[in-house]
């Protein structure tokens, strides 16, 4: 059946694991790649109440790098990433250089 230009393609794929002792079950690399997950990561499954389950992804962050996905500092990364798409950046061949350049923009 061909679809319509500019519509997506249902691309919905199954996958049958074997449950093995103690509840274990190998999931496959292309589910491990659509939940985002690899060795060590959670899974957390949803039962619906009409026995649906979904399952998501969960990454654990280290503790010394909590502080990369504050909000505060994610929204800085944002602006940061927006400047440079946008061009708005400085190339300094020496620290001394930039440092001069900041001291300029921020006088005591």
């Amino acid at each position: 059946m061909a679809g319509k230009p500019g519509m997506k393609r249902n691309s919905a794929k199954s996958y049958t694991v074997r449950i093995r002792q103690k509840g274990q079950a190998t999931l496959p690399k292309e589910v491990q790649m659509a939940l985002h997950v690899k060795e060590g990561d959670q899974i957390r499954f949803h039962v619906g109440e009409d026995g649906r389950v979904t399952a998501e992804g969960i990454v654990e962050i280290p503790a010394d790098q909590r502080w990369f996905w504050t909000p505060e500092w994610q929204a800085g990364e944002r602006e940061a990433s927006a400047d440079i798409a946008a061009g708005r950046t400085k190339t300094y061949y020496d620290i001394d250089e930039m440092f001069d350049d900041l001291d300029r923009e921020n006088p005591l």
